[in-house]
């Protein structure tokens, strides 16, 4: 593996910074700026791209980051638009009964009781009762990047547990929310019997932070429920207006949120990469043009992500959002360009 080739030919990748010092002098006090995009791989300019991670660095002189942004760019109708921008509409139709995705070769998305339009999926969830007491939930589960529903009609025994809805029975997958699942299901009878804890051991993440925080399999729906905003009364789910948010580490928002946190106050000298590139699962799947996650190799994986362990306090997968960072210390002239892996995007 080749693990010194040059990085940039004739503007690859963009790189931009409004330096205050000399980088002779050693005085790193600047903005740098580090463009990564979608299609680079493949030779796409970023004029043609048509989604882009950005990462922007302040520096003091002696290199502590002041601030940090991380920000995933979405081009739509011809703008540029923040897909870790939480702002959501949601409404509910509680006279339609969610019906499965169909999955495979020929994707057909489901029957739905949510519409919903928002530019982050990762980690939402909606949920809503009506005035009979009918109670309309839907959560998107980060693995398989599918919303999964489920619909809870007056009578509903809510001292059941949480395992107990499984997937394609109790909680339907009504629509693909991302093709990039971690998991990619071919076929609804991969997952039988499975619920939303125990589709991947990355889903500990759910019951470790954010608003299902202390609810797992184990626990009763009503548990549940009044953790995501519903009330009970006397057992009886109490009208709501729909309510929505992000379980887990927050979506994307929170998520990068979570990485700018981590980095402010660090010495970017001795932050080069948010990953360590030693392990061998993932320096195996490093080609010979400092490519990540292209091929992939007998034990190596081709996505750089550790749950809630995190990489950089964050849990989704980090190699593009890493490329980024380490385009942003090439300006600030930390780094060299040889020494930037191009994660997979």
């Amino acid at each position: 593996m080749k693990t010194t080739i040059a990085l940039l030919a004739a503007g690859a990748m963009i790189v931009s910074s409004t330096a205050l010092g000399s980088h002779e002098e050693r005085d790193y006090g600047g903005t740098y700026r580090g463009i990564y995009w979608s299609g680079h791989a493949k030779g796409v300019s970023l004029e043609k791209s048509k989604k882009r991670i950005e990462t922007v660095l302040t520096l003091d002189r002696d290199g502590t980051i002041l601030d940090a942004e991380v920000d995933f760019l979405v081009l739509k109708k011809g703008k540029w638009i923040a897909r870790n921008d939480s702002e959501a509409s949601v409404s509910v139709d509680f006279s339609a009964d969610p019906g499965a995705a169909t999955v495979g070769t020929h994707y057909k998305k489901g029957r739905s009781m949510f519409d919903i339009k928002t530019n982050d999926m990762m980690g939402f969830y909606a949920v809503a009762v009506d005035e009979d007491g009918t109670v309309a939930l839907a959560i998107v589960d980060a693995v398989i990047r599918y919303q999964l529903e489920a619909k809870f009609e007056p009578g509903y025994n809510y001292h059941s547990k949480v395992k107990e809805l499984t997937i394609n029975e109790e909680l339907i997958p009504t629509k693909r929310t991302s093709k990039s699942g971690l998991v990619k299901v071919k076929d609804w009878s991969e997952v039988e019997g499975e619920n939303l804890y125990s589709l991947h051991p990355y889903n500990h993440v759910i019951k470790d932070r954010g608003a299902l925080k202390g609810i797992d399999e184990d626990s009763n729906i009503m548990e549940m429920l009044t953790a995501l905003g519903v009330e009970f009364k006397d057992g009886v789910p109490q009208k709501m207006e729909v309510r929505y948010g992000f379980h887990s580490n927050g979506g994307w928002e929170g998520n990068y949120d979570d990485l700018e946190e981590y980095l402010i106050g660090k010495d970017a000298k001795d932050v080069r990469s948010l990953i360590d590139w030693s392990s061998k699962k993932y320096s195996r799947s490093i080609d010979d043009n400092n490519y990540f996650g292209l091929d992939s190799t007998a034990g190596a994986t081709r996505t750089a992500q550790d749950s809630v362990d995190g990489i950089g306090g964050s849990t989704v997968r980090m190699s593009r959002e890493n490329t980024s960072y380490m385009l942003a210390l090439v300006e600030a002239g930390i780094i060299d360009e040889k020494d930037v892996i191009k994660g997979r995007f």
